[in-house]
């Protein structure tokens, strides 16, 4: 009996028993309580349908909504050392990373890749803040200088995607030193005439924030993204004042000049391509230039009897391909964009 009851029955149970739910099969949204089936909420860009909230996307799930059919090549980041100051608090530092890496797959906190954006060769990396909060390491700092010194390589656009709770305090001065070492890398793109977009997303504090986070040539916000150094509950308890409703939010920070732009994740792909056109090689005041010169010559062309011959034995067809592949290519002038905005 005591066989049955302890063998045969639970084997039953076993088999009879429904399987359990995955846990992350349905999602919550930290804004309204409303509960998303995390198949639909993936294929929405992890944006609720009901309230527009924007949920925290993986650095993996980012560059594929990013590239061209979500093909990418992985950028090679140097390796640092791990644990340079033999940091332990409740925890070895080094127990930490296992862990963390073990959650996000990824090696530290920021992934890179280059692809293409609509046809446009680009250079993307990602900060994930489920690796120890998107926190800025030595790891993370060199993998943001390696894929900025990418672009350089490749002579394209630069888009970063912040996403960081500060700096990390696990490597203490290494941690910060980041800070510079980011913000020459972000001078070199300059040098080199390189559009540098930053994408700011829910939360961007700390010392990224007082880096190359608000740097950009151009700074975008997602709606509702948390934007500043210190967080607006110390600052509250610092000042002993009562902040203005939505401080240090997307929109605040749009009000206030200290964002170009706030876009909704659905328009964001459409909005960096457009970004990445007028920055490099296609200009509206210079095409617009280009196309009266097209029709000044054909028509001096058609005066003199020779129909699509200009100037050299040049039709305006080859003058404009010409032209177009020397803004392509960059060889007309040193730099992605051979006509640069003073010339035009």
């Amino acid at each position: 009996m005591n066989w049955i009851n302890s063998v045969v029955r639970p084997k039953i149970r076993s088999i009879l028993r429904r399987k359990e739910m995955p846990e992350n099969l349905w999602v919550k949204c930290p804004e309204t309580g409303q509960m998303i089936y995390y198949k639909d909420l993936e294929a929405n860009q992890f944006v609720v349908p009901g309230s527009n909230y924007h949920m925290r996307m993986t650095a993996t799930a980012r560059l594929k909504a990013l590239f061209d059919d979500g093909q990418y090549d992985t950028i090679a980041l140097p390796e640092v050392p791990l644990d340079p100051l033999k940091f332990r608090d409740e925890r070895r530092y080094t127990d930490r990373l296992k862990d963390a890496k073990s959650k996000t797959g990824m090696a530290d906190a920021v992934l890179a890749g280059a692809g293409r954006l609509e046809g446009e060769q680009i250079v993307a990396a990602v900060q994930d803040f489920d690796f120890l909060g998107g926190s800025l390491g030595t790891a993370a700092g060199e993998a943001v200088i390696a894929a900025m010194r990418a672009a350089v390589k490749r002579a394209t656009p630069f888009i970063l995607f912040a996403a960081s709770g500060g700096a990390r305090m696990q490597e203490g001065i290494l941690s910060l030193m980041q800070m510079p070492r980011t913000t020459v890398a972000v001078q070199e793109l300059r040098e080199a005439r390189l559009p540098y977009i930053v994408v700011l997303t829910h939360p961007t504090t700390g010392g990224v924030t007082a880096s190359y986070a608000m740097l950009g040539d151009i700074q975008i916000a997602e709606p509702g993204a948390l934007i500043g150094f210190a967080g607006p509950r110390v600052i509250e308890q610092t000042l002993r004042e009562q902040l203005p409703n939505g401080f240090q939010r997307a929109e605040y920070l749009y009000d206030h000049g200290m964002v170009d732009m706030v876009v909704h994740r659905h328009e964001l792909r459409g909005t960096l391509t457009r970004l990445c056109h007028l920055l490099t090689h296609r200009r509206p005041a210079r095409d617009i230039g280009l196309a009266e010169e097209m029709d000044g010559v054909a028509h001096h062309a058609g005066n003199s009897g020779n129909s699509g011959i200009a100037l050299d034995g040049k039709g305006p067809e080859a003058l404009t391909d010409q032209r177009s592949h020397d803004t392509l290519t960059g060889s007309a002038r040193d730099g992605a964009n051979p006509y640069p905005p003073h010339t035009a």
